[in-house]
């Protein structure tokens, strides 16, 4: 019952030309399952025979010289290698797997963290969420992106050890053979099926010369790669009312595959899917979906620092080659990608970390460095590349400990000569507001769901904090752990409760179905009533109807002082209020008379206040499928208003 109810409430959300496309695409699909049972899809060997692709692409082997010298005056040879050959030995870690040895033969199909498989079937009739289960679809995508091969065609170039190739080669053909066109649960995520398709194409550049690979195989390769662009073309995910990450991950695989085929056109049945189609679609969305998806201040409306930063490299790297196909952008979609970059550079923490506002789940384009071991919470290596595309020393700077991803993308890059110096900013459309100076850093969320209001990767963070000092983190964003495979850790790492925030009662500032894991209509409406370079002062709304208050929260940030001050407008509250903080993993607790004492690799913090408290065990997650303990704050309101001082010395 809970289905139906579910799936009434997200028709009612489709416009009548909506419901009429669903209709006409339900009508399709049968029609093409039953096509795809009587004859597999499948082209022409002939067709490929002569193709080689002559785009202008990232990386040139011409200059594979230079990136080797590069790479071992950067120390970075032996750490390749020796990743590269956990790959060949198909030793990963996904997904907060640990590191996992998957065998002979990639399991293609499976969740290996709960042995879950999938059965071959037309795609559409595959179930892929299963809420009564701990089955986690992302594990077989996320594998079949294939975003290994980056390091594999770099350990190939810097020791010429044809094992490489052969592991590329190997992997592709067992993959073909056992995920047939639209017949396997690698087809079922549109965006998944993108990404793979620039990957596969980043290995062609990688390995097209070696001598070990034979002609058939890329015949092979390129048919697979014309049918993943021509799938994208019919399964683009822009069916809701918002397009996400989702579609712009299929007009990335679009843009590329039609820079890739250039004019090559295969003469059948479907011509008028064809490269050419697909490149100049993907331009003019593109461009589209800068100004629908990325507000006038540079954020993400997904209201997600994380799928922030995954926007900003499709965007940007996607742009990268563009420019380098004689493609650009228009001005304005260049000066909202610059400022999406600026918004990475104002968030970064200190210690290089970003919070994990939102949703999290470690996505990305490509995977240039540290593969297997890259830090799920740092996006730096964005301005890395940023820093050489817009010639910004402040973007270098900040990306300085990733110039390996500015060497792959752009083909070089500089020393920063001026060392920026970040003050107090705020970003109004998305919601953040940064307070800082030498010792303190304040994030405060205080802005619009995401989606306009849809909520889709939202968390019940209104007014919440983050605070670093002295470059730790002692207050964090708890981040989101899973998605579908635990919807009720998926809803507690959602709750307010889990925010560092006033909650009063059970009351979530933001209502949502536990079923309904991607939903949560705009209830708290915040907003930011006063901002400057030490002061925030915002409210939220989403106590009004429930308990007919306004929750306000100001902030005041000294020298080594930050107080915080939290207000409840309205009538007498009756139920218990708390203020809640989530200590960082780590953070040891001292009771003090007056508060309480964090510690965390010698530097300390006191949190001054007067009312009760208690100390309970928690959760936080530093990326997709990890959890860690912790310990959280509870601050007992007795009264309307809540004084506290955090004080660093």
């Amino acid at each position: 019952m809970k289905n139906v109810i579910l799936k009434l409430q997200k028709l009612k959300k489709l416009s009548d030309k909506q419901i009429f496309k669903k209709l006409n695409m339900k009508i399709y699909y049968r029609w093409r399952k039953k096509k795809i049972t009587n004859r597999p899809i499948t082209l022409k060997n002939s067709f490929f025979y002569n193709f080689s692709s002559s785009c202008n692409f990232l990386y040139d082997f011409n200059n594979k010289k230079h990136h080797i010298e590069e790479l071992r005056k950067l120390n970075l040879v032996d750490s390749i290698v020796i990743s590269a050959n956990n790959i060949c030995n198909h030793k990963f870690d996904l997904l907060g797997s640990g590191k996992k040895n998957l065998g002979k033969f990639i399991p293609w199909h499976e969740d290996f963290k709960s042995s879950f498989k999938w059965k071959n079937k037309f795609y559409k009739d595959i179930k892929i969420v299963d809420l009564s289960n701990n089955v986690d679809v992302k594990v077989p995508w996320e594998l079949s992106r294939f975003q290994h091969i980056f390091i594999l065609g770099k350990a190939y170039w810097i020791t010429d050890d044809k094992k490489y190739a052969l592991e590329f080669k190997e992997e592709i053909v067992d993959w073909i053979k056992k995920n047939p066109i639209e017949m396997s649960v690698n087809w079922t995520c549109t965006m998944d099926v993108a990404i793979r398709a620039v990957n596969l194409i980043c290995g062609c550049f990688f390995f097209e010369k070696s001598s070990s690979i034979e002609n058939e195989f890329w015949i092979k390769f390129n048919k697979l790669l014309y049918l993943h662009g021509r799938f994208i073309f019919k399964n683009l995910e822009n069916e809701g009312q918002y397009n996400g990450n989702h579609y712009l991950s299929d007009l990335t695989g679009l843009i590329w595959l039609g820079i890739y085929f250039g004019d090559f056109i295969v003469e059948d049945d479907e011509k008028e899917n064809n490269p050419k189609d697909w490149l100049e679609f993907g331009i003019m969305e593109f461009e589209n979906e800068m100004k629908n998806e990325v507000n006038e201040d540079g954020t993400n409306y997904e209201a997600s620092t994380s799928y922030h930063g995954l926007v900003t490299e499709l965007f940007l790297i996607t742009t990268i080659l563009c420019n380098k196909n004689n493609i650009h952008f228009s001005k304005e979609y260049m000066q909202r990608l610059e400022k999406m970059c600026e918004f990475i550079m104002d968030i970064t923490k200190p210690n290089g970390l970003s919070p994990i506002i939102g949703d999290a789940d470690d996505g990305r384009l490509l995977i240039v460095s540290n593969y297997g071991s890259w830090e799920k919470r740092d996006f730096r290596h964005i301005l890395a590349v940023a820093g050489e595309y817009f010639d910004r020393d402040d973007f270098r700077y900040a990306g300085r400990d990733y110039i390996e991803d500015s060497l792959w993308i752009i083909g070089d890059f500089k020393s920063p000569q001026v060392i920026p110096k970040l003050s107090s900013k705020f970003y109004n459309n998305g919601g953040y507001y940064i307070l800082r100076n030498d010792r303190i850093y304040c994030l405060i969320r205080c802005g619009e769901l995401s989606c306009r209001g849809e909520g889709g990767h939202s968390h019940n963070d209104q007014l919440s904090i983050e605070l670093n000092v002295d470059g730790e983190d002692f207050i964090v964003d708890p981040g989101t752990y899973v998605y579908t495979s635990d919807y009720k850790m998926r809803n507690l790492f959602r709750s307010t409760k889990m925010h560092n925030t006033l909650q009063i009662g059970n009351c979530e500032q933001n209502d949502f179905d536990k079923y309904d894991l991607f939903y949560m209509k705009e209830q708290s409406f915040a907003k930011c009533i006063k901002f400057n370079e030490t002061m925030f002062l915002g409210e939220h709304y989403g106590y009004k109807k429930k308990c007919n208050v306004v929750h306000q929260r100001m902030i005041n940030l000294h020298e080594n002082e930050l107080n915080v001050e939290d207000k409840l407008i309205g009538s007498e509250i009756k139920n218990k209020v708390c203020v809640n903080f989530i200590l960082d993993y780590g953070v040891k607790i001292i009771e003090q008379k007056n508060g309480i004492e964090l510690i965390k690799n010698n530097k300390k913090v006191l949190v001054e206040f007067k009312n009760p408290y208690k100390t309970n065990d928690t959760y936080l997650s530093y990326g997709y499928g990890q959890k860690l303990k912790t310990k959280k704050i509870s601050i007992q309101l007795e009264e309307c208003c809540n004084k506290l001082k955090f004080i660093c010395y």
